[in-house]
């Protein structure tokens, strides 16, 4: 487990600004501690200071996972965010999509968000913006990222794509065996 490099930092950071902007300072500077970003085996951790004083003391070998894990790096050193940081994105997502009751399930098999389904969108979503996506009940269910701004949402057809998936919670059920 090490510190990650300057590079890997901005990759991280990019992509979580993507999702909560200028929100990431809170992330850091938690009322609870300071907590930091840590990579383990091309997997980024997000854990407490206390936490990674006390996993110092164990062997890398044995190092499962020391934190919460965020997202991992490709091969190709690009950053993908992974499902188990939607508790920590959620509560400072900038923008935000719910999703019909009936679209709900669509989405959590890993479908895209079509228009149809579309319940409510943070105004002035632009295109391309990452947005996290709440059931009706305000519940997260997962992110993507938006296919149409708030605007062309209003007159677009009902079946055309308004966000593009990336991740659900539905991925606990259906990549258990892979996440860590």
């Amino acid at each position: 487990m090490r510190p990650l490099t300057e590079a890997e930092t901005r990759a991280v950071f990019e992509k979580l600004g993507k999702y909560i902007g200028e929100n990431i300072q809170l992330l850091v500077d938690r009322p609870d501690g300071t907590y930091c970003f840590r990579l383990h085996r091309d997997r980024v951790y997000y854990l407490s200071e206390k936490l990674l004083k006390l996993a110092a003391s164990v062997p890398r070998e044995s190092l499962v996972a020391p934190g919460t894990c965020f997202g991992k790096f490709t091969k190709s050193q690009k950053f993908r965010l992974s499902v188990t940081a939607l508790d920590y994105l959620a509560p400072y997502a900038k923008y935000k999509v719910w999703v019909k009751p009936g679209s709900e399930q669509s989405f959590l098999y890993g479908n895209h968000v079509l228009k149809s389904g579309l319940g409510r969108i943070t105004e002035s979503t632009a295109q391309y913006q990452g947005v996290v996506v709440y059931s009706m009940a305000d519940v997260p269910l997962g992110f993507g990222v938006a296919a149409k701004s708030t605007q062309e949402c209003r007159k677009v057809d009902p079946l055309a794509i308004v966000v593009f998936h990336q991740a659900d919670v539905g991925e606990y059920v259906r990549n258990e065996d892979t996440l860590t």
